[in-house]
């Protein structure tokens, strides 16, 4: 496995791998990585020739400077693992190779950057439009993976690959999940044993809620009473959303009347956690 920092020769090592005509696949991540990162690694093999993985914590994305402090790492264990996967490229580019003195451009998607997240962390979808599409013209990959555990950045980033028209396949995959259905995160590693217990309760209340609409309810307030009656159940746990949306606009619904996503964010003690399915 090859470890490039330099936005020149990432961007030379592509060159010359599109000049063999070979297929490159990318899995841009911001390390410490887990099972749900594995597996979009695992897939890009099947879809590329050659692969490339970046690890990146992207300080334009996030609101508070201690929660980019606080956000895990360990690069010697996303070595090793990616090593074991026989990745092709490591791409570990320093903050001054993404924002160089004077920095001051920036790639926002509008709409559908607004609601869910995008509600509670202003800014947030500027800083991963803007970062991805750097990386995009860095790695300049035939094929991009992602995980659905951030549903409403695979939205974004497939509306800005459209509308820029980046000639850029991105494929999302389903969240990866523990045995005991909590989704796979970078972040659950600063949950304590009884917050991680405590955590269960947004997945039992995805699971709660097909239930409902497989049993024909389509009343979006029955479904959204239901899962908040579930997520409060616990005084530890604060919800900051759970909303019933089109999978595309992201725009509210009030009837089922199609596949439907039903997104949630808590924060369990200091930890904030997002997970979502996609109701039919």
């Amino acid at each position: 496995m090859q470890i490039i920092q330099t936005v020149r020769e990432m961007q030379h090592w592509s060159e010359d791998r599109r000049l063999e005509r070979k297929t490159v696949a990318f899995v841009p991540t911001m390390g410490f990585l887990h099972e749900g990162h594995l597996s979009l690694v695992r897939e890009a093999k099947n879809r590329g020739d050659v692969v490339v993985v970046s690890i990146f914590v992207n300080p334009m994305q996030f609101n508070q400077s201690s929660d980019f402090d606080k956000y895990p790492r360990n690069e010697a264990q996303d070595e090793r693992a990616l090593k074991e996967l026989d990745t092709d490229v490591l791409f570990m580019p320093p903050p001054a190779e993404i924002y160089p003195d004077g920095y001051q451009s920036a790639v926002e998607v509008e709409q559908v950057s607004q609601p869910l997240c995008g509600a509670f962390r202003p800014g947030h979808f500027r800083g991963v439009a803007t970062v991805v599409a750097k990386l995009f013209n860095m790695v300049k990959p035939h094929c991009a993976l992602f995980g659905e555990k951030d549903f409403q950045q695979c939205v974004v980033i497939k509306r800005m690959v459209r509308d820029l028209n980046f000639d850029i396949d991105i494929v999302s995959l389903p969240t990866v999940r523990e045995d005991d259905g909590l989704a796979m995160s970078s972040r659950n590693a600063r949950l304590s044993a009884a917050e991680r217990e405590t955590s269960l309760c947004v997945s039992r209340a995805l699971t709660a809620a097909q239930e409902l609409v497989s049993g024909g309810q389509t009343s979006a307030a029955v479904i959204l009473q239901s899962v908040q009656q579930i997520l409060t159940q616990n005084a530890e746990v604060r919800v900051e959303y759970a909303s019933l949306c089109h999978p595309e606009t992201l725009e509210e619904v009030e009837l089922i009347s199609g596949p439907t996503l039903l997104a949630i964010a808590v924060w369990v003690g200091e930890v904030r956690l997002i997970d979502n399915c996609v109701l039919h």
